[in-house]
């Protein structure tokens, strides 16, 4: 118990570049009093104590504004940052070191008896306001950008953006582990540096497509200008050296 309170703590000090000291961790992050307090009634559920362990959940959801079922398993050293109006169903998997912001549901879309919620392999970062929906599979290191929502699997290491969410490159590093964050940076709100949006791409090409349109018509325009006035100087010239011009100018 005291090993994962310590792991859960660290952790905190890992993505949180506010945390300071480990007394204003235990006693001001709700993230952190929440998954402590689940921890309790997830076992109090196993017990068959359905009621307590409801109780217990809705206390902890009123204390911290994060709702966790009982009977949802979170794994360790799982970060909720901020975490107001988190919501995780019953049938919710997480596994270890994930990272969920506020504003996530992790919710299902049956009424359905049975596996209805989604499950979440180790390093899975979900951003702020995210919706993840159903009995889908997020694989090891994936990450769902801020207000996505997700209703299909995503693969280990890709990154789900938009509503309904599209899955992008996935990424060529190493899954988002513990190990992994240490080294190559842990990436907040699931936002990374280069996010390999085929739409955005598509955007920019059409752009440049355009600019490169826009540029060779201004040159023909020019090119036309210059030859026009080319042909007015011939035509000047022409008349100059006319004979009858000639004849009309000695007269």
């Amino acid at each position: 118990m005291f090993q994962r309170l310590r792991e859960d703590v660290g952790i905190v000090f890992d993505r949180d570049p506010a945390a300071r000291t480990v007394f204003e961790v235990l006693t001001t992050y709700p993230g952190l009093h929440a998954i402590v307090v689940h921890r309790v009634a997830h076992r109090l559920w196993g017990w068959g104590l359905k009621w307590l362990a409801r109780l217990l959940a809705h206390l902890a959801r009123w204390l911290t504004g994060i709702e966790i079922h009982p009977g949802a398993t979170i794994g360790r050293r799982v970060f909720i940052d901020h975490g107001m109006g988190v919501v995780i169903g019953e049938t919710a998997e997480i596994g270890d070191d994930c990272t969920l912001y506020h504003g996530v549901t992790l919710g299902g879309t049956s009424w359905q008896k049975g596996k209805r919620h989604p499950t979440l392999a180790r390093g899975v970062i979900i951003g702020a306001g995210a919706k993840v929906l159903g009995p889908i599979v997020l694989g090891e290191g994936a990450k769902v950008g801020s207000n996505a929502v997700v209703v299909k699997d995503v693969p280990a290491g890709a990154t789900a953006v938009g509503i309904p969410a599209r899955i992008l490159d996935a990424a060529k590093g190493e899954p988002n582990t513990a190990e992994a964050t240490s080294e190559k940076g842990f990436s907040a709100y699931a936002v990374s540096a280069d996010m390999n949006d085929p739409m955005v791409k598509a955007v920019h090409g059409l752009i440049n497509h355009s600019a490169s349109a826009d540029a060779r018509i201004d040159w023909i325009v020019a090119e036309l200008k210059r030859l026009g006035g080319a042909m007015e100087e011939q035509k000047e010239g022409a008349e100059r050296f006319d004979p009858e011009y000639l004849n009309r100018i000695v007269d």
